[in-house]
């Protein structure tokens, strides 16, 4: 029986606008996303770079914008958190292990706390075990790294762990590592209709 839940942040707690940031980045003079904004991003994602050093690096790319007009951009992918998700996860925590595996960097995690407010956000952290950000802990998804991070960290066993995420290639990575997995399809199907999952062996 699953006894520890592993989830995934955006867009399985925090609605995501996955195009905004690269249609506000595009007005503010960027051609495309390519190698070099992508480099840069999985850099900074996973802490290998600085907020400053990040902005550095944006701002030789898109030359004409200013350090404020980059963080706006950056942070437009973020949307809302509705309360009935929050309220989902604090029931949950009561009868599971849960964690928090994010790909993300400082910057979206600093807009996260400020736009749901702090005592959200820390009402949200206090459901967790423990909250991993990939910009803390040098790894990201799907690196097989992320989850044996975690596993090795807390003795998880993995027949008895459920790993959540809206993208497939990070389920097939812990699914390889032998945890369940609930690939969750964004639009279709919402984190508080897990226990719908009837394939999925909860207790």
């Amino acid at each position: 029986m699953i006894n520890t839940i592993i989830f995934d942040f955006g867009d399985v707690f925090m609605n995501l606008d996955k195009n905004a940031s690269l249609e506000a980045l595009k007005k503010l003079g960027l051609q495309s996303w390519n190698e070099d904004i992508d480099k840069v991003n999985q850099q900074f994602e996973k802490g290998k770079i600085s907020e400053v050093q990040f902005m550095i690096e944006m701002k030789k790319i898109i030359p004409n914008a200013s350090i404020d007009d980059i963080r706006e951009a950056w942070n437009s992918v973020l949307i809302d958190f509705p309360l009935n998700r929050l309220e989902f996860l604090q029931k949950l925590s009561h009868k599971y292990r849960l964690f928090l595996l994010s790909n993300t960097d400082e910057i979206h995690i600093a807009k996260f706390e400020h736009r749901v407010g702090m005592t959200f956000a820390r009402e949200f952290y206090q459901c967790f075990e423990k909250v991993y950000f990939s910009f803390e802990i040098g790894h990201r998804k799907p690196e097989p790294e992320a989850f044996s991070f975690i596993i090795n960290k807390h003795e998880l066993t993995p027949k008895r762990t459920l790993f959540v995420d809206d993208k497939k290639t990070n389920t097939d990575i812990a699914a390889s590592l032998g945890m369940h997995v609930w690939n969750l399809q964004v639009g279709k199907e919402d984190i508080t209709e897990l226990f719908s999952k009837k394939e999925l062996p909860f207790s």
